[in-house]
């Protein structure tokens, strides 16, 4: 299921959303962050995500934008839509 980027490609929106939202709770671990009680970071997560060799999981097509979807799915997963 994930794979560390070893070149340039576009991953399809649905495998984004299901990385995303797994690697979410995967950060939180390391983290230390209690999801629902503490304040989650999605930059930091974001940074994380580039320094693990997965931002690529943030590259699809979104008529919104990759990065406004990608946000959404880590603060429903945070527990944090109070946000939106």
């Amino acid at each position: 299921m994930l794979s560390p980027q070893k070149g340039p490609h576009m991953t399809n929106k649905a495998e984004c959303e299901s990385v995303i939202r797994h690697l979410s709770h995967e950060w939180a671990a390391q983290a230390g962050v209690n999801v629902g009680v503490d304040h989650a970071s999605f930059s930091a997560f974001e940074s994380w995500l580039s320094g693990k060799g997965y931002s690529h999981y943030l590259s699809f097509r979104s008529v919104r934008g990759s990065r406004e979807d990608a946000e959404q799915w880590f603060d429903e997963e945070m527990k944090q839509t109070w946000r939106r």
